[in-house]
């Protein structure tokens, strides 16, 4: 018997898809022991994220969440409003803008409609 090491969708937290799981991890500033434990609950409550840990070594966040329900720009939301920040510096910002992009196309394709060319054109007549 050949074991499978496939995840599937029930191994994670409802509304969290395989297909648009993403894995992010971003440097922050302004991260204490004030602070920190209430910004994860509060990421972890928004719908679509399936998981937070937080580095304080390296005051880096990782986050896994399903794109196609919750953005990175969100999810900085929550982590401004705990007063917290993005690391300022050039390679996080870049990083930060590839996964914007990256979470906007999954996003983009999630909500696509696909066409197909054999059906008629729509408002058209079969006779």
């Amino acid at each position: 018997m050949i074991k499978r090491d496939i995840m599937c969708d029930f191994e994670h937290r409802p509304g969290v898809k395989e297909a648009t799981l993403v894995v992010r991890n971003l440097r922050l500033t302004g991260v204490d022991n004030q602070n920190l434990e209430t910004l994860k609950t509060d990421i972890v409550k928004s719908f679509g994220i399936d998981d937070v840990t937080y580095n304080e070594k390296s005051e880096v966040i990782y986050l896994t969440y399903d794109a196609s329900h919750i953005n990175l720009e969100g999810i900085e939301a929550v982590i401004r409003k705990h007063g917290a920040n993005i690391h300022n510096d050039w390679w996080t910002h870049v990083k930060e803008s590839y996964y914007q992009f990256v979470d906007k196309n999954i996003k983009d394709n999630a909500n696509h409609q696909p066409h197909s060319c054999h059906k008629p054109p729509p408002g058209s007549k079969i006779s």
